[in-house]
């Protein structure tokens, strides 16, 4: 009987159960290194994960070896953590300078408004996009090889345009998806409007007395390419900062500029000399003119009152040729020696003749003098 519990599963094989049961880690009869046991493993995975979910640091199983113990305690925790990141990254809040556009699976939903919005997630996602807020896109400042500024206005002339564009979002959700680029867009649209404006300008109102109508036209012009790209954009004010030669003809330019305003103070001075010799030979003209006139009215009148004259003394005539006669005669004598200063003596005779030979004296000459300054 000794013999057979020495047998082959005798003192060695319980000395290998025995050291299993002490330990299970020992060495084996065989020699072979200890192999950590899978049971012992999963056993205190088991335990980590009761103490994680609320649970003590002992078995809760029916035989104390340890099963999935998990408590009502741990899985109401998890479930309000859950909760509470759910709701965490459902609702988001939005400035009253922003708006925010919900996407329902990745389509357009709606439009949020300022406060507190409510996209459920994973469902409805949202993006946030500024407004009001003013953005300011430049044209023209050479900060690329594309963004020279030079221009070709119509009279074959470079001008350097620099200016600013300011603009704002009117609707995020055609900003948000119109646009691949919204900033580049601008600045194309806005370089291209430009552009179309100075080719159908000349150069000199450009540099003087145009830059306020032309920002109006370019405002215009492109809130209009903007619009016709759905682009939920809006136009502000455009800054119109430079408009000079180039660089390398600034020199050039300056001398033609000289030239040109004094070519435009001698024409002035020109039109306003021929204005006034013109003036004044018009009014010696009409002063002539008025003259001519007079005479000839003068003449007429005097025609038509001595042909009057003369028909009121033929029938006068008709009626008494002697008294009409005599009377022509003492008229026409008195209009040829009227202005003479003659004394006519009459029936007045010398002492050869029989008179007394006594003069009489009448001052006439005195008589007629005194009746003139009378």
């Amino acid at each position: 009987m000794s013999g057979n519990n020495g047998g082959p599963w005798g003192g060695g094989g319980n000395r290998g159960g025995g050291n299993r049961g002490s330990g299970g880690g020992g060495r084996g009869g065989d020699g072979q290194p200890p192999m950590p046991e899978i049971d012992e493993i999963v056993k205190k995975g088991q335990e980590q994960l009761r103490v994680l979910m609320g649970g003590g640091g002992g078995g809760r199983g029916g035989n104390g070896t340890g099963g999935p113990g998990f408590s009502k305690r741990g899985v109401l925790i998890g479930l309000v953590a859950l909760v509470v990141m759910w709701a965490f990254a459902s609702f988001y809040t939005v400035r009253p300078e922003e708006r925010s556009v919900e996407l329902l699976f990745g389509q357009y939903y709606k439009t949020g408004n300022p406060g507190l919005n409510f996209a459920p997630w994973p469902v409805v996602s949202h993006e946030v996009v500024q407004v009001t807020t003013e953005r300011v896109t430049e044209v023209g400042t050479g900060r690329s090889a594309l963004d020279t500024g030079l221009m070709l206005t119509r009279d074959e002339a470079v001008v350097d345009i620099e200016f600013q564009v300011v603009w704002n979002v009117t609707d995020p959700a055609r900003f948000l998806f119109n646009l691949a680029d919204p900033r580049e867009t601008v600045r194309a649209a806005s370089e291209s409007a430009m552009r179309d404006i100075i080719a159908r300008s000349e150069l000199s109102p450009i540099l003087n007395r145009d830059r306020g109508s032309i920002a109006a036209d370019l405002r215009a012009a492109v809130q209009g390419l903007l619009d016709s790209y759905e682009s939920g954009i809006n136009v502000i004010r455009v800054n119109f900062d430079k408009a000079d030669p180039p660089e390398q003809v600034i020199n050039a330019f300056r001398d033609v500029q000289t030239a040109r305003q004094e070519r435009d103070r001698l024409e002035r001075e020109a039109d306003a000399y021929a204005n006034r010799v013109l003036a004044q030979a018009r009014g010696q003209a009409a002063q002539l003119q008025e003259e001519a006139e007079a005479y000839r009215a003068e003449v007429v009148n005097n025609a038509q009152g001595e042909a009057a004259r003369f028909v009121s003394v033929y029938s006068e005539y008709v009626n008494a040729p002697e008294v009409t006669r005599k009377r022509m005669y003492l008229e026409t004598m008195e209009r040829v020696l009227g202005d003479m200063s003659l004394t006519i003596l009459d029936n007045v005779t010398g002492a050869e003749a029989g008179g007394s030979g006594v003069l009489p004296y009448l001052p006439l000459d005195s008589l007629s003098r005194t009746r003139s300054a009378n």
